[in-house]
């Protein structure tokens, strides 16, 4: 009942729903991704979620919810992949190299005795891959899109993409880490969220996207992941600043897919 609570309040209607109807004995269990989103959008740790699954599942007989490494195997195929891509012209100070996977969020970051000290563990995705990757998970969205404003599918572009960030605290994650070095016990998420995408058509502007759930975990995409205190300035400032400075080199660019 707690569950379907926060689920509602946060109008995640559809999660909601498969919860209540197989609480009713009707389906047979709900999806890992499913599972993911409802301890992400309920701010449960693993450890959390482990103890919750396994009291359900001895009350209630049955298997309601995933096990942990059901959910790691969905947020897996939530992390971006690769696609190749090039920036035209190629951004300033950023390698055109885009076969990057995940970063080390520390990396580059200059080193002085007058610098704030940064001791933290924080990995994060490089921004314009992750976009691409977005981009290219919703080729159908898109095309359905241009067809429904009956435009060729031919149609190059240029393309307008919206998209919203968000820098969300996690709440405690002291049990998520194990046995390592001592780090803080707080977790922050930087991500995005495709909004719209708009193409250019004679002399209107026609809108081919809409997200019409931009509040959902299900269409956030992460960018970076930091074991930090969300009230630590500072230390977010250091680790976001490489990403706000390829989110302002885009905005100068094309991107060819």
């Amino acid at each position: 009942t707690l569950f379907l609570l926060a689920l509602r309040a946060k109008n995640e209607h559809k999660q909601a729903d498969e919860l209540e109807a197989i609480m009713q004995g009707r389906g047979s269990g709900l999806h890992p991704a499913v599972c993911l989103a409802i301890r992400v959008n309920t701010f449960l740790s693993c450890s959390q979620y482990h103890k919750m699954y396994r009291t359900v599942k001895a009350v209630t007989g049955r298997q309601i919810f995933q096990p942990l490494h059901a959910l790691r195997t969905a947020e897996k195929a939530l992390l971006p992949g690769y696609h190749p891509f090039e920036w035209k012209p190629p951004l300033k100070n950023v390698s055109t190299n885009t076969e990057v996977g995940i970063i080390d969020g520390l990396s580059g970051l200059p080193v002085s005795i007058d610098d704030y000290p940064v001791d933290t563990i924080a990995k994060r995705f490089r921004y314009d891959a992750a976009l691409v990757c977005a981009l290219k998970d919703m080729e159908e969205e898109i095309l359905e899109g241009m067809k429904a404003k009956n435009l060729d599918e031919y149609l190059n572009g240029p393309f307008t993409v919206v998209v919203k960030e968000s820098c969300d605290g996690m709440g405690d994650v002291s049990e998520k880490h194990g046995s390592g070095p001592a780090v803080p016990e707080k977790a922050v998420r930087f991500s995005f969220t495709v909004m719209n995408i708009a193409i250019a058509h004679g002399n209107e502007i026609k809108r081919i996207f809409e997200e019409v759930k931009p509040n959902s975990e299900l269409c956030c995409k992460p960018l970076c992941l930091m074991l930090a205190d969300e009230s630590n300035h500072e230390t977010l400032t250091a680790i976001l600043n490489p990403l706000i400075a390829k989110r302002e080199a885009m905005k100068n660019s094309e991107l060819l897919l």
